[in-house]
């Protein structure tokens, strides 16, 4: 039986499809939160008349309007998300996009709650501050990425001594087989039209980048408790194989499916169970599945990922930060596609690198590593 859910980030893509995951299995939810108090949340709100509605950051007018809409089911502010996360015997879906997902992860974790994590920022800017909350709360931490769940599978009942190399795959992104020339001239539009996923921005263009891969690795990293040198990355555009596991005997286990955030989401919050779901029966007579190494010397940002894991302590935070500075720059025209990894190299090699123990910690180093990224972006680059 599936815990009630407390679903962070509702209006995005994580937070609805996790709603339609509640809605086929019959799984209570009891509290949607999301940063700004929209006409979609209140929307949700009519639809989940028992949860409690949370904004975390909302407009004088978009508090008016919730609080005339939905009375004392309307909460506000991070801290009432902090409080949410920590609800006992629920299973929190953590579906907030950036750095403003970690203090509710922590919060979740420090409650003994199981968290089915989609924000990467939690591992990647907070490995270590995580992991010393997972142990000292005694909470469950189940990957929603589809590439962490396929790892996460393939490794349910087997020995860790027992794994030679976790292998993610990557689609390649809709400018796989580019050269750096060609990467010269690319337009968000051209970033943003991902060939398999329907995501946010900022994760599309990082697709394109290859930076969301390395993200993916350092998160393996803390996920699995493996180094660097047993995670690889393979292009696999038909986005089909999730991610592989290789074993010490040379045999491999792969996790097979459609690309549909759906199955990981329901794995989360039903596991060890597994139960009916969306998707139909899987066709393979009708699929090609083709393989490839990604392209690091077009591709900049995966090998600058593995830098900065292998680094530690505070890097991956500062790499995490700086990638979404220049994201953003970007978007707006003021950065050229080739610019991001420039950015974010400058800046691992401005800030200091510390070691983090507390969330304020990494919020530190996460205030720096933008300040030092948003200085450059006003020089040179």
């Amino acid at each position: 039986m599936s815990q009630p859910l407390v679903v962070l980030g509702a209006t995005g893509s994580i937070g609805r499809q996790t709603l339609d995951v509640a809605v086929r299995l019959g799984i209570e939810v009891r509290a949607l939160a999301a940063r700004r108090g929209s006409a979609d949340l209140i929307d949700l709100a009519s639809q989940w008349p028992d949860a409690q509605i949370v904004a975390a950051a909302p407009t004088g007018d978009e508090r008016e309007r919730m609080a005339a809409s939905l009375g004392d089911r309307a909460s506000f502010g991070s801290e009432v998300m902090e409080d949410l996360a920590a609800t006992p015997n629920t299973t929190v879906v953590n579906g907030i996009v950036g750095a403003a997902g970690l203090r509710t992860s922590i919060a979740t974790l420090e409650a003994g709650n199981r968290l089915a994590l989609a924000n990467k920022e939690t591992l990647v800017a907070g490995g270590p501050v995580v992991l010393a909350a997972l142990k000292r709360g005694g909470g469950e931490l189940l990957p929603v990425d589809s590439e962490h769940s396929a790892l996460f599978q393939c490794l349910v009942g087997e020995d860790p001594t027992a794994v030679r190399k976790l292998i993610l795959t990557a689609s390649g992104g809709p400018f796989r087989g580019s050269t750096l020339e060609n990467l010269e001239q690319v337009t968000p539009q051209q970033a943003l039209a991902h060939p398999t996923w329907n995501m946010g921005k900022r994760v599309t263009i990082d697709s394109a980048s290859l930076f969301n891969k390395g993200l993916e690795v350092i998160e393996a990293h803390y996920l699995f408790d493996l180094p660097y040198d047993k995670i690889d990355v393979v292009v696999h555009p038909q986005s089909i194989v999730h991610s592989l596991v290789e074993f010490v005997d040379g045999s491999l286990k792969a996790h097979v499916g459609e690309p549909d955030m759906r199955v990981p989401i329901q794995y989360a919050v039903t596991y060890p169970d597994r139960v009916a779901g969306a998707l139909g029966e899987f066709d393979f007579t009708s699929r090609s599945l083709t393989f490839d190494l990604p392209d690091r010397k077009a591709f900049r940002a995966l090998d600058l990922a593995y830098e900065a894991g292998r680094t530690g302590r505070s890097a991956p935070a500062v790499l995490n930060a700086a990638d979404e500075v220049a994201v953003h720059a970007f978007l707006d025209g003021r950065l050229g596609f080739l610019g991001i990894p420039e950015v974010v190299e400058r800046t691992l090699e401005q800030v200091p690198v510390v070691d983090l123990t507390t969330v304020d910690d990494v919020i530190e180093v996460d205030r720096e590593a933008r300040a030092v990224a948003h200085s450059l972006l006003g020089g040179a680059c």
